[in-house]
């Protein structure tokens, strides 16, 4: 089954909409507050032309969604894959937003996108694709406006191109139009491992909640991307035993535990995980399928879905990836007693030490590692009890509770602001 095609047949955004909807049920939202939220401030589709090594022209498709600025700027990922779509790029663009507000930091939902195949293009390809992008969607971006950050096939040097697009056009240097940049260009200590780690925070604190231990816990990790390999590095040293991983290559087993600093190697000298020493092949419905106490999604989203979400058996599911589950997938899990962290708090972290490195941007500071680590736990932890808490409260799932909390701070701001004119 190809990534992103539904047994349901609804795109990623229905998907969103759903969601939302449950959520405001429980939040009992009078109808013109929902259309207010639900919906997109800004939605920007542009055409990139590129000229390619071969000296010929080729357009991709770009876009840039800012969902929900009442709370502050849009904040969210640029990602270039050739499954981007505007209904992805909308549904991510509105998980953004809860995320921030289930986080409790001061940004909005917004998301970006290219349609393109970057494992087929050269580096100067992708330097020109970025930069023209960047030139496309600079009248809807800035420090107070939107600020964009890696995603899918994205990194800091990406970054670091736009940021230097748009500061050659404003005529000084403005570090704080992204996120994810290199440390030399005033990136942030410890932000390429913040998404991973913050999935192994709300793994610790999912794991005291149920009282199952974290040492020798099974794990599987399905997607070993950066999310997926810091996740699995922080849980193998907790002492739990990863028996299980894969990437868009293959994937691979253990019974007695994978050696996770070696295979971070291999992936790095190979890339992929695929051909390890000491592990078989299986298949990757096999990975979703094993027994285990922890499974890790951290690839693309709705790779668990209502055909296979029966399949599942594990204790706990931490969604490190962006809508790896469809709400049908969500409801035989839960009817089945699986934890389920759902993603705006699972991966939490990026976005909040993307927030860290802005605020060092904005006042010209610099923290050290522990710092951003220490607040990192701390904001991490503090958004899963509450989330825990809203859950037992009302009596509904982890992930309407995110939902819940989320949403309500949306329409707090919202309500407080006003209609302007």
């Amino acid at each position: 089954m190809t990534v992103g095609t539904l047994v349901n047949e609804k795109n990623p955004y229905e998907l969103a909409m759903q969601n939302f909807e449950m959520a405001a049920d429980v939040l009992g939202l009078e109808a013109d507050i929902r259309a207010m939220v639900r919906a997109p401030e800004r939605v920007l589709a542009v055409t990139v032309p590129v000229r390619m090594d071969n000296g010929k022209v080729t357009c991709f498709e770009g876009y840039r969604v800012q969902h929900n600025t009442s709370r502050g700027p849009a904040k969210g990922g640029i990602r270039f894959h050739p499954g981007v779509t505007l209904e992805e790029v909308k549904a991510l663009a509105t998980w953004m937003t809860w995320k921030c507000a289930v986080m409790d930091i001061p940004f909005g939902g917004g998301k970006g996108g290219v349609t393109c195949n970057p494992k087929e293009m050269s580096i100067t390809e992708i330097e020109h694709l970025t930069r023209r992008y960047t030139s496309a969607i600079l009248p809807i971006i800035g420090p107070g406006q939107d600020i964009p950050a890696p995603d899918v096939y994205t990194n800091s040097q990406i970054m670091a191109w736009i940021m230097d697009t748009y500061s050659m056009t404003r005529g000084y240097l403005v570090p704080g139009v992204v996120t994810g940049k290199p440390i030399c260009l005033g990136g942030s200590l410890g932000r390429n491992e913040a998404t991973g780690r913050g999935v192994f925070y709300t793994i610790e604190s999912a794991c005291q909640h149920l009282k199952l231990p974290l040492k020798g816990a099974k794990v599987t990790v399905q997607g070993f991307g950066n999310a997926g390999s810091v996740s699995a590095h922080l849980l193998d040293g907790a002492q739990a035993d990863v028996v299980a991983v894969s990437d868009s290559r293959g994937a691979i087993y253990n019974n007695q535990g994978l050696h996770i600093p070696k295979l971070m190697l291999h992936k790095e000298k190979t890339g992929s995980v695929v051909g390890f020493s000491g592990a078989e092949e299986i298949s990757p419905e096999e990975l979703l399928a094993l027994e285990c106490d922890i499974l890790v999604p951290a690839a693309l989203e709705n790779i668990i879905h209502g055909e296979n979400a029966r399949s599942v058996r594990t204790k706990i599911v931490a969604e490190a990836a962006n809508g790896p589950l469809t709400p049908e997938a969500d409801a035989i899990l839960e009817d089945k007693g699986t934890f389920v962290i759902p993603d705006i708090l699972c991966n939490g972290g990026g976005v909040t030490v993307s927030y860290f490195e802005w605020v060092q941007n904005e006042q010209h500071l610099r923290w050290d590692l522990h710092e951003v680590n220490s607040r990192l736990e701390r904001i991490m932890k503090n958004s899963f009890s509450e989330v825990l808490e809203t859950k037992l409260q009302r009596k509904v799932s982890m992930r309407t509770a995110a939902n819940v909390i989320g949403i309500a701070r949306v329409v707090e701001a919202n309500k407080s602001r006003g209609l302007y004119p």
